[in-house]
């Protein structure tokens, strides 16, 4: 059986070295846009929860 790497892995890989594999994201234009796409409609969610939750009274 072949030995796994149990080390935790990089958060951003470098977008200059290839050989590196063990990254979550890349540093690159669409990782970069969708993180921030994900973040601002998370927030987005969350104003419309608490609006929600003001004009229905359950603060």
């Amino acid at each position: 059986m072949t030995e796994k790497d149990s080390s935790t892995p990089k958060i951003v890989k470098d977008s200059d070295n290839e050989r590196e594999r063990d990254y979550i994201f890349q540093d690159n234009k669409k990782t970069v846009f969708g993180a921030s796409f994900i973040i601002v409609v998370l927030i987005l969610l969350i104003v419309a929860v608490l609006i929600t939750a003001y004009f229905l009274d359950w603060y």
